[in-house]
């Protein structure tokens, strides 16, 4: 059906003066219907009037507006979104209250609407009990947390074989290389024990190796190849 007017009246319209915001302009030189209308399809009503072909008067009713009698036949009202304000100035006390009456009615009408329409926004915003239910996790259990007896990986380490040990020839490398280093640790470490006044004494003592002495004085024989002791004469016996 559309917009339809649901209450008429008659009076003198103004609006506030938008430079003072004190003093009311006249928009019609006589009095015009004013009307109120409904729209049944948006759960909306309007405060409508023309003069002519002009409409000056085009005001949606909301919950937070407010009608005011200022005197015995004028009332007023706010519109923050046409950022003006309306006066209406009625022939007597009785069309005035009659419109105010119309007014609050409506006022409440748009505000059940609004409470409404919410709701079932807020239906439809809102997921099923059910939806709800199928996303919840189940609690923790061993057997979520461990697995079941069949899922459960079984214990390798019972079954296992005993590792053979290795042999003497399958002993890596680093391994023979450190036995080794261990013998001529144990070669230099009797040597220590033989100081220069000990070889001065029994004489040039045959060595094996140079390397077990560093930087002591040997000397490799030209016939024999040996590494021999060459006493210094600060170890020789006086």
């Amino acid at each position: 059906m559309g917009e339809q007017p649901i209450f008429s009246t008659r009076a003198h319209v103004f609006q506030i003066d938008p430079n003072t915001k004190k003093n009311w302009v006249p928009t019609s030189k006589h009095a015009v219907t004013v009307s109120y209308f409904y729209d049944s399809t948006r759960n909306v009503y309007r405060i409508i009037s023309l003069d002519g072909s002009k409409a000056i008067i085009n005001s949606t009713i909301t919950p937070n507006m407010t009608f005011t009698k200022t005197s015995q036949k004028f009332g007023q009202w706010a519109d923050s979104r046409a950022n003006t304000v309306y006066g209406l100035g009625f022939s007597s006390e009785h069309h005035l209250s009659k419109f105010a009456e119309k007014f609050q009615e409506f006022k409440e009408a748009a505000r059940l609407a609004k409470e409404k329409s919410q709701e079932k926004m807020e239906l439809t915003s809102t997921p099923s009990q059910e939806s709800a239910g199928g996303d919840l996790q189940s609690p923790l259990t061993p057997e979520s947390i461990n697995g079941t007896d069949d899922e459960r990986t079984p214990d390798v380490t019972q079954n296992a074989e005993p590792r053979a040990e290795p042999t003497q020839n399958a002993l890596p490398f680093a391994h023979r290389v450190t036995e080794r280093q261990r013998q001529r640790e144990r070669e230099r470490s009797s040597i220590r024990w033989f100081t220069p006044q000990l070889a001065a004494t029994a004489g040039a003592m045959p060595i094996q190796s140079e390397e077990l002495l560093p930087g002591l004085p040997v000397q490799r024989s030209a016939n024999t190849g040996r590494l021999n002791w060459l006493p210094s004469k600060e170890t020789m016996p006086s």
